[in-house]
C-alpha cells in the first residue's frame, strides 16, 4: 500500500500550505481549490473514516474547523460556507485518511450544481421519524 499523503503531511515529509494546527489535529490548503481557501483538517493520526475516529478526536478536528471557518469568514468574506466530509469509496472519499473540508462559497460557484438542478423531493414526516428510531439504539452515550 503506498503511503497515505496526509499521514506525510502530518509527519512533515510532504509540504503543505498549513494554516493552523495543534497537537493533534492540523488544517492546510486543499491542492485542489474547488473554491478559494478550501482547507482540509486532519487528525495527526492516521484513521481513515468517520466510522473509526475517537469521538474526542473528532470534537477537536470539529474544534479546529470551527476556528478555520471563522477566520476564512474574515479573511475572504465568502458569502457562505460548506463544511464537507466523505467516508469510502461510494462517499466519494479519495484519501483514505479522515478530512474536513472547509469550502468558503460564493452565490454561483457551481460547486453543488447537480445538487441544486435536481434537489431530492422532500420525504414524509413518518418515514423520517421512522428512520430516526432505526438510528436511535445505534449512538453509543
Amino acid at each position: 500500500m503506498a503511503a497515505c499523503p496526509f499521514c506525510e503531511i502530518a509527519a512533515g515529509r510532504l509540504h503543505a500550505s498549513v494554516v493552523a494546527q495543534t497537537d493533534r489535529v492540523m488544517a492546510f490548503l486543499d491542492l485542489r481549490q474547488a473554491t478559494e481557501g478550501h482547507v482540509l483538517v486532519i487528525p495527526r493520526q492516521h484513521v481513515e473514516t468517520l466510522f473509526e475516529i475517537d469521538p474526542e478526536l473528532a470534537g477537536e478536528v470539529m474544534q479546529l474547523g470551527v476556528r478555520v471557518a471563522q477566520a476564512l469568514r474574515t479573511a475572504l468574506r465568502p458569502s457562505g460556507l460548506n463544511l464537507w466530509q466523505s467516508n469510502g469509496a461510494a462517499g466519494g472519499q479519495e484519501v483514505p485518511h479522515f478530512h474536513l473540508h472547509v469550502q468558503p462559497r460564493r452565490v454561483g460557484d457551481g460547486l453543488l450544481r447537480v445538487y441544486a438542478d435536481r434537489p431530492p423531493a422532500p420525504a414524509s414526516r413518518d418515514v423520517l421519524d421512522a428512520l430516526a428510531a432505526r438510528i436511535r439504539p445505534f449512538l453509543s452515550p
